[in-house]
């Protein structure tokens, strides 16, 4: 409110609007008992860390295992006695396995401001301190509730990006991290014998779930972009732009296998956008070839990932658990050979 306005209000000259007058409080109150909530969350995740480090340090390190095992459930008695079942034999239990699972006291602080105790035990029975890591930054960054969390958890979402990432050389101009293998598209309910359009459509009909799977910092640009080489039109099918890396982002969707012709229609396709369309400040285009089955060999002796070009497969329903982790496995053992 102005000094005029203020003058006015005093000598009884003009109305208070009510209505603004509430929102405005409103916004201020919502506002500090969000900021109240999140410190408290982030205050009582740091006390459960603090009580099982303690734990680790005094009671079960040294050698001491046996009698931590016998010392937990009677400072559990104690604990519950004072402070509730928060404190019960299996949260102590937790508590230690969180603080020796998230060692970074970095970081720590800021993942609890946005991830609450709930979070932290969907995290917890992970076996990979990796995949733990990955999916605490990408439930802050995105403000994941716990439901989203278990959803990206029982999706593979960490496992799908590993194996793009074994998939690119150490001369890739693909950055590591932007893509996954497979893509699960089964959200979109599509059956058998569906065609290419029939697979825009239903992206286009569901964006945010096809932005939702890729990952973060997509955005839809356009349709069916048409390029003209030469007088004669040619289409890509998806474009995107990534706002972290700052670069356009060329989708072709394929029914079928990869085939080797893909190759060159993709890397005319960048050329043409880093010609006409890349603006100042932007990296340069990569793009993605998306099909129902890839030719890993073929694949890796075209070497397309030196070319800005990566690979994926994307699956329609949910495989069987067996076939992620064989995908999986096989990628391990890629990356422990180089």
């Amino acid at each position: 409110m102005s000094k005029k306005k203020r003058e006015l209000v005093a000598q009884g000259k003009t109305q208070i609007d009510e209505t603004d007058l509430f929102e405005r409080v409103s916004a201020i109150i919502e506002t500090r008992k969000y900021n109240a909530g999140a410190y408290a969350n982030r205050e009582i995740t740091l006390m459960y860390w603090e009580v099982g480090h303690h734990i680790n340090s005094v009671i079960l390190d040294g050698g001491r295992a046996a009698y931590g095992k016998k010392i937990l459930p009677t400072l559990s008695a104690k604990l519950v006695a004072k402070y509730g079942k928060s404190f019960s034999e299996r949260n102590l239990y937790r508590m230690v396995l969180f603080a020796a699972r998230f060692t970074d006291l970095k970081i720590l602080p800021t993942l609890s401001a946005k991830l609450s105790w709930s979070h932290f035990l969907e995290l917890l029975p992970l076996k990979s301190a990796e995949a733990q890591q990955y999916y605490a930054e990408e439930c802050a960054r995105r403000n994941y509730g716990v439901q989203e969390l278990r959803r990206q958890i029982k999706r593979k979402d960490f496992e799908r990006r590993e194996i793009a990432n074994t998939e690119l050389s150490p001369e890739s101009v693909v950055p590591l991290n932007i893509f996954k293998d497979p893509y699960l598209l089964d959200v979109f309910g599509l059956k058998d014998n569906y065609l290419e359009a029939d697979l825009e459509t239903a992206i286009l009909a569901d964006i945010e779930a096809f932005i939702l799977e890729f990952g973060n910092g997509f955005a839809f640009m356009e349709r069916q972009k048409r390029m003209i080489l030469d007088g004669d039109d040619v289409v890509l099918d998806l474009l995107f732009y990534h706002r972290i890396l700052r670069r356009l982002v060329a989708i072709e969707l394929k029914l079928g296998r990869f085939k080797a012709a893909y190759f060159g229609q993709m890397a005319l396709y960048l050329k043409w956008l880093d010609r006409y369309e890349r603006q100042p400040g932007e990296e340069p285009p990569i793009g993605l070839i998306l099909c129902a089955g890839a030719n890993r060999e073929k694949i890796e002796m075209l070497e397309l990932d030196k070319a800005g070009i990566a690979v994926a497969e994307y699956w329609t329903a949910m495989p069987p658990k067996a076939e992620f982790e064989k995908k999986f496995e096989k990628s391990s053992h890629m990356r422990k050979s180089v």
